[in-house]
């Protein structure tokens, strides 16, 4: 791993109820931009980090991705315009952990509801395929989210049955 003053660093947690760790590097103190690095992180603090394998999920300032989160949603300039809207950010954190042949990946929905809804996929890469990570890490994690939405689908039921008092079922269009 190289990395450059400036430089994002994400760093996924160690267990799914924990928090990924967010920050920019302030110093890098190894040889040709390798650790350890003093990270400044989101939350206030600074520290050394000596990233460990598997446990960074990005490195790099990535302008253009944050220039896109930046952009409002046509649901943000309605409520600016006093339209009546109903506004609501959610995240999706995705963990990967790649172990042998095997990659699981972990998704948890980070909403303003008190439900964070978790859900997981895992593929297996067979001894005749060529060992090309993206391809495990694309397919776990499209498997772990559709398991998230069928958890979401489940919940909304729940919540419709609680008040209702009726069977619900949500169509999947």
């Amino acid at each position: 791993m190289r990395a450059q003053v400036g430089d994002r660093i994400i760093l996924a947690a160690e267990h799914i109820d924990e928090a990924t760790r967010d920050g920019e590097v302030l110093e890098v103190r190894g040889p040709d931009g390798g650790p350890p690095y003093v990270v400044r992180w989101n939350d206030g603090h600074s520290g050394l980090i000596y990233p460990g394998p598997g446990s960074v999920l990005k490195v790099g300032a990535h302008m253009e991705e944050e220039q896109a989160l930046a952009q409002p949603t046509p649901a943000m300039e309605a409520a600016e315009h006093g339209e009546p809207t109903h506004y609501r950010e959610w995240q999706v954190r995705v963990s990967l952990v790649e172990a042998g042949d095997d990659t699981t990946a972990t998704v948890v929905l980070v909403a303003d509801s008190p439900d964070r809804l978790r859900a997981s996929g895992a593929s297996h890469r067979s001894v005749d395929d060529s060992a090309e990570h993206e391809i495990g890490d694309e397919v776990a994690v499209a498997r772990a989210l559709r398991h998230l939405a069928d958890e979401l689908i489940a919940h909304a039921e729940g919540i419709i049955q609680r008040r209702t008092g009726e069977e619900a079922h949500v169509r999947m269009r």
